[in-house]
């Protein structure tokens, strides 16, 4: 679906053929650029309607607004509760595109946006607000002396209050949600009450809880939102991303990349694997090695596509530790499947289905 947070995209800029620039909707792409993704213009359509002149539903603007291929189904369902007033928790894998699409329906539906990023430092008073100590000495505790958090701001303007990795965040401060989900309501002291505006909600996005640093939501924080899943796109959308962020027309480069990268996703080795981030990034560093070392326009080698790989996955992977932890070793294995033997891991390393009953 996207391109950058990755399943998903923010709009412009992204790069046309060649490496021109491009600063347009996806579905203004060169038609050559869309096909050799897979997934053609099937999401990124303008306007497919058979009735010239008749304007695009939703999904349609958000996705050619915001450059989302895909995640018609994940959009809907955002906009239906957002519509209905109803708090909205995003759960899936590092670069699904969970950030782009909160944020583009949030956009379309011109609702005004205060975001925070949760850590493990973020503290109760960064959410809800500060008074200035200096100002304290000399006026002492009212509101002029008051900065409000994000929290409040959100309340006050009945805007979108956006949590990025909601998880991440001490139990101390997600407590700190509860009045204002729940009640609408927040008790400050030397403040007092402030009453959310009409209007208010929280969207919130959380990785899994196996992720490094995340933790569990309480049930009762988990009670106030509505839960829609982000989950890895199919082969077809991911190749989409991949040429719309790199404006690749190597066919074989780009399917390369696809599967190497989601063959981490299933490989025996891997723990956790890539998002299409990795592959975005192989083919953008093998393209520019190409340019180095390979002839120009030559076809990228195994081996220039090996640096690239190298380069761009191990970041963003995982090893198990009850096998040999080499990603060296687990990248050749990846390269014997998917491009000395040209195999699809979606095929070759699907998982076993259950038994046929006798």
């Amino acid at each position: 679906m996207r391109a950058a947070e990755a399943g998903s995209r923010r709009s412009p800029p992204v790069a046309g053929p060649r490496g021109s620039p491009y600063h347009g909707p996806l579905s203004a792409l060169p038609g050559a650029l869309l096909t050799l993704a897979g997934a053609g213009r099937r999401s990124t359509a303008t306007t497919d309607t058979g009735d010239e002149g008749d304007e695009m539903t939703p999904i349609k603007q958000i996705q050619e607004r915001h450059g989302i291929v895909g995640r018609e189904d994940e959009l809907a369902t955002a906009i239906a509760v957002l519509g209905a007033g109803r708090h909205l928790l995003l759960e899936g894998p590092v670069g699904v595109g969970k950030t782009t699409v909160a944020l583009a329906v949030c956009s379309h539906l011109g609702r005004d946006t205060v975001r925070v990023d949760g850590d493990d430092r973020y503290s109760e008073s960064k959410l809800t607000g500060w008074f200035d100590p200096p100002l304290v000495l000399k006026q002492g505790y009212r509101e002029e002396t008051f900065f409000a958090g994000p929290l409040v701001d959100a309340m006050r303007g009945g805007k979108v209050l956006f949590i990025n990795e909601l998880n991440r965040m001490p139990e101390s401060v997600q407590n700190v949600l509860l009045p204002a989900l729940d009640e609408r309501l927040l008790q400050l002291p030397h403040i007092g009450e402030v009453r959310a505006a009409e209007g208010f909600q929280v969207v919130a996005t959380q990785n899994p809880v196996e992720y490094v640093a995340t933790g569990h939501l309480s049930e009762a924080l988990r009670d106030r939102f509505e839960h829609l899943a982000l989950d890895y796109q199919d082969a077809a959308e991911e190749t989409a991303i991949v040429v719309a962020e790199t404006g690749s027309d190597d066919a074989d480069l780009v399917r390369a990349a696809v599967r190497l990268t989601r063959a981490t996703r299933l490989h025996a080795r891997f723990r956790k694997g890539a998002s299409v981030r990795g592959a975005i990034a192989t083919v953008a560093i093998a393209e520019r090695l190409r340019g180095d070392g390979d002839g120009g326009r030559e076809p990228v080698g195994a081996e220039t596509l090996r640096r690239a790989a190298e380069a761009a996955l191990t970041t963003r992977v995982d090893l198990r530790d009850d096998i040999d932890a080499d990603f060296g070793v687990a990248l050749d294995e990846l390269f014997e499947l998917v491009v000395e033997r040209g195999e699809d891991p979606d095929v070759a390393l699907a998982p076993a289905g259950p038994l046929p009953k006798a």
